[in-house]
Formats: structure tokens, C-alpha cells, sequence
């Protein structure tokens, strides 16, 4: 499923595809100012989106074989509630 496939499920229950297309891009623009200041989004059933901070460490290029330091940064991340893992089964 991609946006466009979203886009047309919710619109099945809200008047427009317009209205859910709106609705759809509110979310993940709430979900995306929320992770940018750090905080957690905990939608109680579905999961917590949060922001975790990955650790500089060394890799290697693939393609000359050498060792390159690949810097510390933030990553999202989701963990998936019970109702969704249950639901998945």
C-alpha cells in the first residue's frame, strides 16, 4: 500500500478524496514537527514513533575497500504496539 492507496481507503469514510488527502498529510506533517523536536508520538495500540540517536562508528566503502568513519546521527524509528503485532499474527 502506498500514499495514494491510503488516500482512497480513508476517503471511503470521510466525504472527499480531497478531505482525505488533507487529513493524511496533517498526520504525517503532526508525526514529522513532533519527531524533529525529539518527542515521541504514542498512538496507544498502533505504536510509538521516536527519534534515536545512532553512535559514530567505522565502515568500509564497497567499492575501494577502505575505511571511512561514517559520523553520529538521529534516525527514526518505530516500535509497533501489541494490538498491531496481535493484529499481524
Amino acid at each position: 500500500m502506498n500514499k495514494a492507496d491510503l488516500v482512497s481507503e480513508v476517503a471511503k469514510v470521510v466525504e472527499t478524496k480531497k478531505a482525505a488527502a488533507e487529513a493524511v498529510d496533517c498526520v504525517f506533517e503532526v508525526i514529522t514537527k513532533a519527531l524533529k523536536k525529539k518527542a515521541r508520538v504514542t498512538l496507544v495500540g498502533f505504536g510509538t514513533f521516536a527519534v534515536t540517536k545512532r553512535a559514530a562508528r567505522k565502515g568500509r566503502n564497497p567499492r575501494t575497500g577502505r575505511e571511512i568513519k561514517i559520523p553520529a546521527k538521529n534516525v527514526p524509528k518505530f516500535i509497533p504496539g501489541r494490538e498491531l503485532k496481535n493484529a499481524v499474527k
